[in-house]
């Protein structure tokens, strides 16, 4: 891509005609970028020097260009290689369920077809607005031993303890937690809080980059050691110095650079590509991952060294639906932070939507309660929302216990079977049945890579039970 002073766009539609259309009208202002699927998006990604800072992508996408889900996946895939991107869905599939979904995945906002261009540049550059915002508050500095974690719950007091003990060692620390729930927050404040606070700060997405990048990436190359090294170049080992070096997503690193990592971390040593002599960094590994590294060991995709390497510290970041009072307490952050921006006044619930809201579950964690206040902030600047204004929001349609407790432990499943019924407009127990059993099926695949007998292992069922289940999700 040429380089331009132009805000990065990528447009994601199947339909050429569409494409194009919104190509041609939006060029002006973005440097656009084009797929026509999920499959094309990732292998664009790992072109791309940098993520986009925009999308603006369609729901309906092949194989199923009539259902929702492949759309919905990419959101997830986007901010899984880039948590900062702000996403705008644009599609013909409207209706108010997924438009809630797309938004809980972590969309900033949904717009149906057709819709006028300047009503659309409107939006991205608003959307600009509110990440230059976000990068502002990021960037600057936490006040003295102050963690940047927002809540008073005993899960975040938990939280702010742990990155305080571990901050001032020299030690490797694995934070794990769900997608949305604030892992990059926590490896910041672990810098900030230390004694290497005024060393440089790296942080790769090992997701957001090809796998025959990630090596000279990391550790540099020398003049001539591929095509393209047209000069010799430091890796992010050599840049943070003395300093913090991220790895996020760190379950995605390829199973042959994992020895290599893993090489670093035990004596500080390694190589340009493209050189032999050996080099040494004193950088502090921080990682983050949202995948089960004990599965992953199992399954044979990760190292079990690496794995002891990296977590001699280990910190797990609570979801959101755990943290009780904070959900209010986060949402009155964000909306002041946002209504400053804004220069409006801050949004207020009333006691019914407050309600609504400390029950709710968050799938997209505070991603999504993030991407709410900035809806609110600016749909009632001033006002106070109701229980109707914020279910228009909120996810609602979808099945999301707070927590599942084991099946001998009935009280609990009753109760939470009523917190339920409470919560959900228009419950239907069959269909709620279904999204647990297919959402259960697909993880077991995602967590397998597809693998069907070790799926219906973890599932608990025989494997023909579980290919007939998936030929039924198939036909629905």
């Amino acid at each position: 891509m040429v380089q331009t002073n132009k805000p990065t766009l990528l447009i994601v539609d199947d339909d050429p005609l569409i494409s194009d259309t919104l190509t041609y009208v939006l060029s002006k202002d973005f440097e656009i970028s084009a797929a026509e699927s999920r499959a094309q998006v990732r292998s664009l990604m790992m072109q791309l020097d940098e993520p986009p800072q925009l999308a603006l992508v369609d729901l309906g996408l092949p194989p199923q260009p009539h259902k929702p889900d492949e759309g919905f996946a990419l959101i997830a895939d986007l901010l899984g290689i880039s948590p900062s991107i702000k996403i705008l869905v644009l599609s013909g599939q409207s209706d108010e369920a997924n438009a809630r979904h797309a938004r809980a995945l972590g969309a900033i906002d949904f717009v149906a077809k057709p819709c006028e261009p300047e009503r659309l540049k409107s939006l991205l550059f608003n959307a600009l607005l509110v990440q230059d915002a976000e990068r502002s508050a990021d960037k600057a500095p936490a006040p003295a031993k102050d963690s940047g974690i927002v809540g008073q719950s005993p899960a975040m007091d938990k939280l702010r303890e742990q990155i305080k003990q571990y901050a001032a060692a020299p030690f490797p620390v694995l934070i794990e937690g769900e997608s949305g729930s604030g892992k990059e927050r926590v490896a910041s404040s672990l810098h900030q809080l230390s004694p290497r606070s005024a060393k440089p700060y790296l942080a790769l997405n090992c997701a957001a980059i090809s796998p025959t990048l990630v090596e000279p990436t990391l550790f540099g190359y020398a003049k001539g050691a591929f095509t393209g090294a047209t000069s010799a170049r430091a890796g992010y080992f050599e840049e943070a110095e003395n300093g913090t070096l991220f790895l996020d997503e760190i379950g995605e690193l390829p199973l042959e650079l994992q020895a290599k990592l893993l090489r670093v971390l035990e004596n500080g040593e390694y190589q340009r590509v493209g050189e032999t002599q050996p080099r040494f960094s004193n950088a502090r590994v921080v990682t983050a991952t949202n995948r089960d590294l004990r599965a992953e060991i199992k399954a044979g995709r990760f190292r079990a060294d690496l794995y002891h390497r990296l977590s001699v510290f280990s910190i797990t970041v609570p979801p959101l639906r755990e943290m009780g009072q904070d959900k209010l307490t986060l949402l009155e952050h964000f909306r002041d932070f946002y209504a400053r921006e804004a220069k409006s006044a801050p949004f207020q619930l009333d006691s019914r939507a407050q309600q609504i809201w400390k029950d709710y579950h968050f799938p997209g964690n505070v991603r999504e309660l993030r991407n709410i206040a900035i809806r609110l902030t600016t749909k009632y600047p001033g006002t106070t929302v109701n229980v109707e204004q914020l279910e228009a929001e909120l996810d609602t349609d979808q099945a999301y216990p707070q927590e599942i407790p084991l099946a001998s432990d009935s009280k609990a499943l009753i109760e939470l079977a009523r917190k339920q019924l409470q919560t959900l407009a228009n419950f239907n127990l069959d269909v709620t049945l279904r999204q647990w059993e297919k959402a259960y099926v697909e993880a077991a695949l995602n967590m397998t890579h597809g693998n069907l007998s070790q799926a219906a292992k973890l599932l608990g069922i025989n494997r023909t039970t579980l290919y007939s289940r998936m030929q039924t999700y198939g036909s629905e």
